[in-house]
């Protein structure tokens, strides 16, 4: 009989001296650990590896639990290297904010009154209220707020939110809890929330899920006074399940608002419905509602500061909050369910945020209190209002809940921000200063507007906050092709950079361009591609605090258009682009860089579809600043620097060169007929438009940016 097999004592790698690296059997507990650091974006100069304290393996995972003493947070990562010998050196440098032992964290209901609970809301009607009695113990709880009912903080069971929507969980926490590492202790009897917020020091701004947030006295606060908002509001009733309707569950949304030098002004909490799951025709019929467009409230501003008006800012609360017409259940929101009543769910009879049809229900509440004021809709941007003529005309512009109010005498503007606020529960922000990301400062020479802080945030983001900066966007002579040959590179963030600058763009006319060119390759970028993002963010990092300058004019200023085009400038398709300027007096108000929708034959041809553009525009704007004065639309002013456009537009000749062109295009011939506009030739040095159709010199580039009104508003820090 042959020998039985046996079984090898040592494992193959082991025998020629090697180590067992995976997992690492041979560390000490607590043990200094290195663990790699994966931050996007890393410069030369940072480290690579960041020392931790090693506490135990993950299970069922190949990889190792890191302690780090500075963030106090349970790290975990495959990419590890152990100092075996070293041990923390608890009074030292890198222990400077540490405590000098581990704290467990222990979980027990914690409460924020003393006073007895009251009910959410039943069948019967009643306030909100919470569901227990707070806990005993020689810890204090927080106090109420100013006198206001009590309100309990408690996390809903683990099961009560599993027979909502599919998508019922809360987006997990972003560390691990000590207790998790250590195993479970015994609670001492006591709840501290000191001991909690220490514990777990969250290094973003806002958190991503309840779990997270409720660690925070004032995110916590934040979230009760959003339950009283809605409370007050009687927005829903506690009944029971409908048999045959699924209920929409309910999260909490986080929002740190800040002003234009990045501070933190308030922590905001926001209620909101997992609208996503609704279905049309059951949960909701219509969905839109309109707000002001960006290039409205480029004209609006730009109007105030020619007539030397101040703008002023005003904030609802709790806008959604208002009838709804579909019959709509929700879950009981994360930590306010009641006590004995978990499987209840609320009927809402307003609407609430994230529900597809809430924003038009605030409009629709929005739009009857503004008529009720006496304003009329304006016919052109349904976003904005007016009231009385001349120099008591008031002006509101609209978007979603944050009104922007400029017109009539400083009695007559407080007058209406008193009639809003006893309308809507509403916060009188004063003069306008931060608006949708725009940075406003006014002066008695006008309204400038930038972006500043959100440039920066785009270069931090992009890694190249420290790069060499650039005086021009675009090298003159650049073409790039969807068909390069080059490397390809992640897509995601490519994306993720060029969508960033295109709302840049929104005050920035110099980037137009250039943004919209690189906005071409977003299917399959290449490095070749993303070289030419780099050297627009490099030209942004040396422009970083420019901005628009509206000023002020004696004399009532004139609507002036500009438009130009390239010819076959797209080597893929050869199409044109197209690019359209529009100026209230030396304000730039709208500007655009468009691709063509269709092959131009030349040049003549891609002028007039350029002019055709420009006038739709001119058109539209003519109408709404004729509102916004109360008077009759004047003709606007084309700029055009192709004669043969011009003769094309006035009179149908050049058959033979113009007769296959798409009738949508000749819409500017009948504006002209009618008088809506006036086409006039400009020579090529004056054209404005120019610097929206092609990569321009840096001479030329540099000459045409300071023309069309941006000025360098706010100097830029070092880096």
């Amino acid at each position: 009989t042959g020998a039985r097999p046996r079984a090898l004592v040592a494992r193959p790698h082991t025998s020629f001296g090697m180590e067992s690296h995976w997992p690492c059997t041979t560390c000490a507990f607590r043990c200094v650990a290195h663990v790699k650091v994966t931050a996007p974006n890393m410069k030369k100069l940072d480290d690579r590896s960041r020392p931790m304290i090693f506490v135990g393996y993950e299970p069922g995972s190949k990889a190792y639990r890191v302690y780090d003493p500075a963030t106090r947070r349970v790290h975990v990562s495959r990419d590890v290297v152990f100092d075996k010998e070293a041990q923390w050196n608890w009074d030292g440098e890198a222990a400077a904010n540490v405590d000098s032992g581990f704290t467990i964290e222990y979980t027990t209901v914690y409460h924020l009154a003393t006073a007895a609970p009251t009910q959410i809301g039943t069948e019967h009607g009643g306030a909100p209220a919470s569901p227990r009695s707070p806990a005993s113990g020689s810890t204090p709880p927080t106090p109420p707020l100013a006198e206001e009912p009590p309100v309990e903080f408690v996390s809903p069971p683990p099961d009560v939110e599993d027979d909502l929507d599919a998508d019922h969980d809360d987006a997990p926490l972003r560390f691990h809890r000590i207790d998790d590492v250590l195993g479970p202790a015994t609670p001492p009897g006591q709840a501290v929330r000191e001991l909690s917020e220490e514990l777990f020091a969250v290094t973003a701004e806002e958190p991503a899920s309840f779990a997270e947030a409720e660690q925070h006295s004032y995110w916590r606060q934040s979230m009760i006074k959003e339950m009283r908002s809605i409370e007050a509001n009687k927005t829903w009733r506690l009944v029971d399940p409908p048999a045959r309707q699924h209920p929409i569950g309910l999260k909490w949304v986080y929002k740190a608002k800040k002003d234009a030098a990045g501070n933190i002004t308030k922590y905001k909490a926001c209620l909101v419905a997992k609208g996503y799951v609704q279905r049309q025709g059951i949960d909701f019929d219509e969905v839109f509602a309109p707000v002001a467009r960006l290039k409205s409230v480029r004209l609006l501003l730009a109007h105030a500061a020619c007539e030397g008006r101040a703008v002023h800012h005003m904030d609802v609360k709790s806008a959604f909050l208002n009838e709804l017409l579909e019959e709509v259940y929700v879950a009981q929101p994360p930590g306010f369910v009641v006590d004995g009543q978990e499987h209840k769910v609320l009927h809402l009879d307003k609407a609430l945020y994230g529900l597809r049809q809430a924003q038009r229900a605030w409009y629709a509440k929005l739009d009857a209190s503004l008529l009720m004021l006496g304003f009329h809709r304006s016919d052109s941007e349904h976003a904005v209002y007016m009231r009385g003529m001349g120099v008591h005309r008031l002006v509101v512009g609209v978007y979603i809940n944050d009104l922007i109010i400029t017109g009539g005498h400083s009695g007559e503007l407080m007058q209406f921000k008193e009639e809003m606020k006893g309308t809507f529960q509403m916060s009188d922000l004063g003069l306008l200063k931060y608006y949708l990301g725009l940075e406003v400062n006014q002066s008695e020479d006008g309204i400038t507007v930038c972006q500043s802080a959100y440039a920066q945030k785009i270069l931090e983001v992009a890694g190249m906050a420290g790069s060499n900066p650039s005086l021009t966007p675009m090298e003159t002579r650049l073409k790039l092709s969807k068909s390069s040959t080059a490397p390809a590179v992640d897509a995601t963030d490519y994306r993720r950079i060029v969508g960033s600058l295109r709302y840049l763009v929104n005050l920035r006319p110099d980037l137009a361009y250039y943004v919209g060119y690189v906005s071409r390759f977003m299917e399959k970028p290449t490095v070749e591609h993303l070289a030419a993002v780099k050297r627009v963010l490099r030209y942004i990092a040396s422009t970083i605090g420019y901005g628009c300058h509206y000023m002020r004019k004696k004399e009532a200023a004139s609507l002036v258009g500009f438009s130009d085009s390239d010819l076959a400038g797209d080597l893929d398709t050869r199409k044109s682009t197209s690019g359209v300027f529009f100026f209230l007096g030396d304000n730039p108000i709208t500007w655009q860089s468009q691709k063509q929708k269709v092959v131009a034959l030349s040049s003549c041809e891609a002028e007039y579809i350029a002019a055709t553009t420009v006038a739709c525009q001119g058109v539209w704007l003519a109408r709404l600043l004729a509102e916004l004065r109360g008077e009759e639309a004047d003709a606007v002013t084309l700029k055009i620097d192709n004669q043969s456009a011009i003769m094309l537009s006035k009179n149908p000749i050049f058959h033979d060169r113009s007769k296959h062109i798409d009738t949508r295009y000749h819409y500017i011939r009948e504006c002209i007929e009618e008088g809506r506009v006036k086409a006039e030739f400009i020579g090529t040095d004056g054209q404005l438009a120019d610097i929206l159709t092609k990569a321009l010199g840096r001479d030329r580039f540099i000459e045409l940016r300071s023309r069309i009104g941006l000025i360098e508003i706010k100097t830029p820090r070092k880096v």
